[in-house]
């Protein structure tokens, strides 16, 4: 039920099996009695990202909603959307069916359905994990069950930081509650930036070394890997959070990452298709989709289906494993340009997968399904080509890859940049001025990017192609878009590199007009919505 954080510190669980999903309500005295049942819970807090609901596909839905006709959306698909929506990659469709017009045109306010929606279901996802560790905390086991409840603790902190995450990226200045606050009608203080890195940050460093290598983790469960993921990316944008840089920080925790013997996976279509699950070696942490056991209509699925036209005749839906298109998004033509003609002829960097007959490469029209090229990323076939099998008639078999290597080695360039060395590469010498050292450090960036051109048959790049770090850093901000296009990182991004709402870069419909235009600060993040204000007055935003 959608309801103020005030309420949500008193939620009780609604426990039921990952594969199954039975309608069952259950209290906490109920369920909290063996390791099978916390085992239950720790699998409900994983699908609440793929799954708005107890049922199939969402049904016996876990809060009220606004959208989809009052059944919402699960985590997934309003994240990518919040993330999407309002950037260069994505030109969305039905902007009165689906509401969004607020963050396609960056002209959301405090009463938009989409900003209103995550922050409760981010919300709703914390008090699942409060409620877990209140219990889990004082839980008693002996032996191997207390063996592994230390490991369901750490997981479920991690899942807690990565929501807080969520969180602190999007809205910034929000309520804090932990498994330590008082059950029922508790008001949460607001925490400041910086409090809720700190929280976070800590949390991460605690719980990393309870939560299980890479090697032994199970599927759709996060590892350690995880963990010093989701910490990098923390570091990478404190600055933006918290005024203060920590660039070495995200470099080091890249650096644990990429010593965890994880690979860069030779075909990049295999990591969003049907059998990514088979792609261990790069993808970090998948969030599961399957149109038996945990089928969502957002996540992967809003992705597969949402990318094919429902009106196109020279697209085949089959090409892509579904029977049916939702036309949902397109692409805008500033994302295009990322990428040459030669690629998207289909000659040269095999990451660009856009389908173009019968559409316009310019968004004449935002609603119109034909302006703008579409995307071919992602795919419910399996790899010998065969469709999985279920398809869009239960969902996709096609997971999320939430955190990939090929992210982590791009983090770890762009902080060798930022901080204009490479401790652990190419050395060079010490003086920062001298050429040949700038060039070796430059390289050392450049070592890990063209691993990812040259698994995607695009051409190596080399220190001499920049004039400057500046000219470097862009070129590492486009390579991220066309690296990581519709795996929600865009808009923080460019956030992070000063141009989601200035004039340093514009895209067709920005602001709301065709050629685009540079829109208020505000909108680099969004705001708490006006029903939480209402329910907790310790809350306030600042400029809307």
């Amino acid at each position: 039920m959608m309801m103020g954080t005030a309420v949500l510190t008193g939620t009780t669980s609604c426990v039921s099996d990952l594969d199954q999903y039975p309608h069952t309500e259950t209290t906490s005295k109920d369920v909290y009695t063996s390791l099978a049942n916390y085992e239950a819970v720790l699998g409900k807090i994983y699908a609440a990202m793929v799954t708005s609901g107890q049922g199939k596909g969402g049904d016996n839905k876990d809060m009220e909603s606004v959208l989809n006709n009052g059944s919402g959306f699960d985590y997934m698909r309003m994240f990518i959307n919040m993330q999407e929506c309002g950037t260069d990659e994505f030109a969305s469709t039905w902007l009165t069916g689906e509401q969004t017009t607020g963050l396609t045109y960056l002209s959301w306010d405090a009463n938009d359905a989409w900003v209103s929606d995550m922050y409760y279901r981010i919300y709703y996802n914390i008090a699942l994990c409060n409620e877990f560790l209140r219990n889990a905390n004082g839980a008693s086991f002996s032996g191997n069950d207390e063996v592994k409840m230390k490991e369901y603790r750490a997981e479920v902190r991690f899942m807690r930081a990565l929501f807080y995450f969520h969180a602190l990226d999007l809205y910034r200045n929000i309520p804090m509650v932990t498994e330590n606050d008082p059950v029922g009608s508790f008001i949460p203080p607001r925490y400041t930036p910086q409090q809720t890195f700190d929280y976070i940050e800590s949390e991460l460093k605690d719980c990393v070394g309870d939560m299980l290598p890479a090697s032994t983790c199970p599927y759709g469960q996060a590892s350690q890997g995880a963990a010093y993921t989701l910490l990098a990316k923390l570091y990478l944008n404190s600055e933006v959070y918290t005024g203060v840089a920590k660039y070495a920080e995200c470099k080091e925790a890249c650096k644990k990452v990429m010593d965890m013997g994880y690979s860069l996976e030779s075909d990049y279509s295999k990591l969003f298709n049907a059998d990514n699950d088979k792609r261990t070696n790069e993808i970090i942490f998948a969030l599961p989709v399957s149109a038996e056991h945990t089928v969502s209509w957002g996540s992967s699925t809003y992705l597969v289906c949402g990318q094919v036209s429902m009106s196109n005749a020279n697209q085949n839906v089959a090409d892509y494993g579904v029977t049916a298109g939702w036309s949902e998004f397109r692409l805008r033509p500033e994302f295009v340009d990322k990428f040459t003609q030669t690629d998207i002829d289909g000659s040269g960097d095999k990451r660009c997968k856009f389908f173009t007959n019968g559409q316009s490469k310019d968004v004449t029209s935002m609603t119109d399904e034909a302006s703008g090229y579409l995307s071919e990323k992602w795919s419910n076939l399996k790899d010998d080509g065969t469709t999985a099998s279920n398809t869009a008639d239960a969902g996709v078999e096609t997971d999320f890859p939430l955190f990939r290597l090929a992210d982590v080695y791009l983090m770890y360039a762009e902080c060798v940049v930022r901080l204009h060395n490479d401790w652990d590469n190419w050395a060079g010498g010490s003086d920062a001025t001298d050429p040949t050292v700038i060039a070796s450090r430059k390289q050392g960036a450049i070592y890990w990017i063209n691993q990812l051109r040259e698994r995607s048959n695009a051409s190596d790049v080399w220190a001499s192609n920049f004039a400057d770090d500046d000219e470097f850093l862009q070129f590492i901000l486009d390579e991220r878009a066309r690296e990581l296009y519709h795996e929600g990182y865009r808009r923080t991004d460019l956030i992070r590199f000063g141009e989601f709402t200035t004039s340093k870069y514009i895209w067709q419909w920005k602001g709301g007009t065709h050629d685009g235009q540079a829109v208020d600060s505000k909108y680099n993040i969004y705001p708490i919505p006006n029903t939480e204000l209402t329910a907790n007055p310790n809350l306030h935003n600042d400029n809307y």
